[in-house]
């Protein structure tokens, strides 16, 4: 269908990359000719086809320029959580293998101390620094051997050490169609001429992996420098976006902006909102869909690949809670003895008859997550109702067991954070000498509320009048910020080792 090339050639002053807040443009000519630039310097930095290279670096201007690259080199680059402490980045790029990492001036120090322990890192480019002169004496025409390359994303690490997903490079060239086009256009309307606003951090699958399909689409994409949610909005009206991704978290803080707030954006150029990477709590999709209407589809999925849920506006209206009906694989409930359990009662989630995949030199981690037996799983705990939809109910890692029951954190959370004092919460088991674990929440309150003992028991009392009296919480902690990741997800583990 196309690449940055094509419409470099046919509009190149159209803007490719638009940063919020600070204005900053590239157009479709500027990212063609400077990712042709860092392609040849890749080359001649010796990196041929299946090698790695990673990206550390917050939102920047140039992020998608250097996943262009790697997406015209037959290379595999990395994208890094720029939230990660020096080790933790060292692990990635050794694991990795990464020859070549490119970071900003704002993380530079990270970047060389984790180079500095991996050892494998050849050179160090500064997007802001040493970037364009290192770049400066090659050609803005394509390297003579083009080829399709791809992101090897890494798992978040919030149940463990962080995984790297690694599929075969296809033996293509980099403006070959690929499916993602075709499903993208199909599922959600998108075109040319369209223009995506990616709230998120690109370093995640879902943000990276829609910008740089839609570049190929010919879309602009415009990128939040730092998530706000009146800053979304005002994007949205000022840029004409037409097609967005969110994470719920992100929903809830749209939702808790001050009506007069929320009404003074015109936002009628939206056509569609997806949301993915965490279930989103029944009452807060409602209002989304009362506000913007039912414009807003829903997605499950992991950067394995294994298996694809989807679901529109309408579907979830008559199927509220659910996160789809499968596009890629088919999903299969089992109980902890691997046998499919009924309709309707809750196991662990497999997708059967998916792509394989595997953790990037950890056989042990791919065997346990099933793949090769014909299904493999993501971990997560669901149901599949008579109609075939699919519902999650939490990740297995997190489930409390207390007295025998099992108590599935995120129905808990689902209910508290619709609490008006309640800006994020997290609930997790805490050991009890008597039940084994007790249920815990920690509350992020929200402006203008109080946190201490009063607000405790109003938020414990809260939850016992909606749902049954063993799942409420027996205490409640508040503090100034949870450990949330910019892609939405919750790094419970943290919050965890405080009270085990």
């Amino acid at each position: 269908m196309g690449h940055v090339s094509k419409w470099a050639a046919e509009d190149p002053d159209r803007p490719a990359v638009i940063l919020e807040p600070s204005g900053t443009r590239i157009t479709f000519k500027q990212l063609d000719e400077s990712s042709n630039r860092l392609a040849h310097f890749l080359r001649d930095a010796g990196l041929g086809i299946g090698d790695h290279f990673s990206l550390l670096a917050e939102n920047h201007p140039r992020y998608l320029e250097v996943a262009t690259a790697g997406e015209r080199t037959g290379l595999y680059y990395t994208p890094v959580n720029s939230h990660l402490t020096p080790d933790e980045v060292a692990y990635i790029l050794q694991n990795s293998h990464s020859r070549v990492l490119v970071t900003t001036s704002k993380l530079r120090s990270v970047a060389e101390a984790a180079a500095a322990t991996a050892g494998c890192v050849e050179h160090i480019l500064d997007l802001d620094d040493n970037y364009d002169d290192a770049l400066s004496k090659f050609p803005t025409t394509p390297i003579a051997d083009e080829r399709l390359g791809m992101g090897m994303f890494y798992s978040s690490g919030t149940t463990g050490q962080p995984k790297g997903i690694k599929r075969p490079i296809p033996n293509l060239p980099p403006d070959a169609d690929i499916p993602q086009e075709a499903m993208l256009n199909v599922l959600y309307g998108v075109a040319e001429g369209d223009v995506y606003l990616s709230p998120a951090p690109l370093y995640h699958t879902a943000p990276l992996g829609f910008s740089q399909v839609l570049l190929r689409m010919g879309l602009t994409i415009v990128v939040l420098e730092r998530w706000d949610a009146e800053l979304a909005l005002r994007a949205i009206q000022d840029h004409g976006v037409t097609f967005a991704q969110f994470v719920p978290t992100m929903f809830v803080r749209l939702l808790k902006l001050p009506p007069e707030t929320r009404e003074k954006y015109d936002l009628s150029s939206l056509r569609m909102a997806v949301h993915a990477a965490a279930p989103c709590p029944v009452p807060v999709k409602q209002q989304m869909i009362d506000w913007w209407g039912p414009i807003i589809a829903e997605y499950y999925g992991g950067t394995e690949g294994n298996g694809l849920t989807y679901l529109t506006a309408e579907e979830w209206l008559k199927h509220p809670g659910s996160v789809g009906k499968p596009l890629l694989g088919r999903p299969v409930i089992l109980d902890e003895d691997g046998n499919e359990v009924p309709t309707g009662e809750v196991g662990t989630v497999y997708f059967a008859d998916g792509p394989d995949f595997e953790y990037h030199e950890d056989p042990a981690k791919t065997a346990a997550a099933g793949v090769g037996t014909g299904r493999s799983t993501l971990g997560d705990v669901g149901y599949v109702d008579d109609e075939g939809y699919l519902f999650l109910t939490d990740r297995k890692a997190h489930m409390i067991i207390a007295g025998g029951a099992n108590i599935y954190p995120q129905e808990v959370e689902n209910v508290l954070v619709m609490h008006r004092a309640v800006a994020d919460v997290a609930v997790f088991g805490v050991p009890d000498d008597d039940m084994g674990e007790q249920v815990k929440a920690v509350v992020e309150v929200a402006a203008g509320a109080t946190p201490g003992p009063e607000l405790e028991a109003e938020l414990i009392a809260y939850a016992r009048e909606r749902i049954a009296h063993y799942k409420c919480p027996k205490s409640v902690d508040f503090t100034d910020a949870l450990p949330r990741l910019d892609t939405g997800k919750l790094y419970k583990q943290k919050l965890k080792e405080q009270y085990w």
